[in-house]
């Protein structure tokens, strides 16, 4: 069985050796990088499982990094955790929009780092179980359409663009039209039970979603309901 592959990309070498020293000992292939274009040769000609990327980088720093890893098809559905040493809110805000699986605040366990990744590997195994228990499994609502196999989202025939978190929630709602959704139960289905983040993530997700299905001035189709979560409305 070939080893779950996993990037780090941090300018502290001492925390770089002690990631990598703990993820191969949990079985992982590691590749560390001191910087975002020291990396880019291996993101881009080889299979990546999961992306540890530090905020603070010499050069292209994480959350540029980020945003152009989620507009490259390569790399849009690669899973990353962003590891900053900041803690004021609108960098994990920033990151958790422009599609950030998970952040990770300095100073931080080794033993969390790890529990992370592995979380990580198992969400986007079981997302990818799901892709290929599902043939031609399309649901429309409203014009909108979501095509389940191949992960677009349409509306009118016009595809839109989100990343694969905000197509794992549409769906999730969509497929439950006219159902509340707390925010746990999406944490859950789209996250996983094992999860480390804040009901706060499933706010940010939405209303980046919200954004992007207003520029179709179909934002309200995702209702708020007041101290419990989310819904789709009904045909």
């Amino acid at each position: 069985m070939n080893k779950k592959h996993i990037v780090v990309i941090d300018d502290e070498e001492n925390i770089l050796e002690l990631i990598k020293y703990n993820l191969e000992s949990s079985g992982f292939k590691v590749s560390v990088f001191t910087s975002v274009e020291e990396a880019m040769d291996t993101i881009n000609t080889e299979s990546i499982d999961t992306m540890l990327l530090d905020v603070m980088l010499p050069g292209i720093d994480g959350i540029s990094a980020l945003e152009r890893f989620r507009k490259s098809a390569h790399t849009k559905d690669i899973p990353i955790l962003l590891v900053t040493a900041k803690s004021e809110e609108i960098d994990k805000v920033l990151g958790l929009e422009l599609g950030a699986d998970d952040y990770i605040t300095k100073p931080f366990s080794v033993r969390e780092v790890v529990a992370r990744v592995k979380a990580a590997v198992r969400r986007n195994e079981r997302n990818h179980e799901k892709d290929t228990e599902v043939s031609n499994h399309k649901i429309m609502i409203k014009g909108l359409e979501a095509d389940i196999e191949s992960h677009v989202i349409t509306y009118q025939n016009e595809p839109i663009e989100l990343t694969f978190k905000e197509f794992e929630i549409l769906k999730l709602l969509m497929i439950n039209k006219g159902r509340v959704l707390t925010r746990e139960v999406i944490l859950d289905k789209v996250w996983g039970y094992d999860y480390y983040g804040e009901t706060r993530t499933v706010d940010v997700h939405i209303r980046y979603l919200r954004s992007k299905l207003d520029a179709y001035h179909i934002g309200d189709y995702i209702e708020t309901v007041r101290g419990v979560g989310y819904k789709f409305i009904k045909e």
